[in-house]
């Protein structure tokens, strides 16, 4: 299969070892992955800020980028990205954009998918074959856990990783209080939310806090590293695309 590596722009600019091991992993299970040169941001942030008619160029582009019908699907390494393109740009299209554009996005976001239900639904994979010795606790991200719906699909994976110590997060599904702009216009609800979030993780002992959003993981991540903690935090995909020759110390 022709996968196309949608990286995001927090991928691009802050995270790259989750773009890198998202096109890692899916190479060594016999895909071939590209990089489309001229993708940019989603325009996730516009929309959710109010500013839908500002978000059409990057949904237009995001269309025509991944809209090469050589590439047989687009995989991102976030839930927020592809909630934004599989339920916003459908309405950014058709407030503001033309029939074309609006047929375009229909086609695209029909084959994007996020990693986990990538490997999950359409792969039918739930062991990638690899490897990561460490105790690793899973936070479920807003956006896929209610946007997307992917369920346990994480979990599925990360259950099949060999030596791997698994323990559950309690209130996992509570929110991390990033959600972008949210945790500065809200940032004392947002410091809140995220102080209940790092008690729970340092409850479960683990050294790992792995998401499938880099977003969540800056935010959750900063706050361990100001009452160093000693935990860190770990993309899904990084956990994914270890194997026994290259785990993390």
């Amino acid at each position: 299969m022709r996968v196309a590596l949608f990286a995001t722009c927090i991928g691009d600019t802050m995270f790259p070892d989750a773009a890198k091991a998202t096109a890692l992993l899916l190479t060594r299970l016999g895909h071939d992955v590209v990089f489309p040169s001229g993708q940019t941001c989603c325009g996730q942030m516009h929309v959710n800020t109010g500013y839908q008619p500002g978000a059409l160029p990057l949904v237009a582009n995001y269309a025509d980028t991944f809209g090469d019908t050589s590439i047989d699907a687009v995989v991102a390494p976030s839930g927020s990205c592809v909630g934004s393109i599989r339920h916003q740009h459908e309405i950014v299209a058709e407030r503001y954009g033309t029939a074309l554009l609006c047929g375009q996005v229909q086609t695209v976001k029909a084959k994007t998918y996020e990693l986990s239900e990538f490997l999950v639904d359409v792969l039918e994979v739930t062991d990638v074959g690899a490897y990561f010795p460490h105790r690793v606790t899973y936070h479920p991200t807003c956006h896929s856990l209610r946007m997307l719906r992917v369920g346990d699909k994480p979990l599925q994976l990360l259950r099949n990783v060999r030596d791997i110590d698994l323990v559950e997060l309690p209130e996992a599904d509570s929110c991390c209080g990033f959600g972008g702009t949210f945790a500065i216009k809200n940032a004392e609800t947002s410091t809140a939310m995220l102080a209940d979030k790092i008690r729970h993780v340092a409850d479960t002992g683990a050294e790992f806090c792995s998401a499938g959003d880099s977003s969540c993981l800056m935010h959750i991540g900063g706050g361990m590293s100001r009452l160093q903690m000693g935990a860190k935090t770990i993309h899904l995909a990084e956990i994914l695309a270890s194997v026994e020759s290259r785990v993390h110390a």
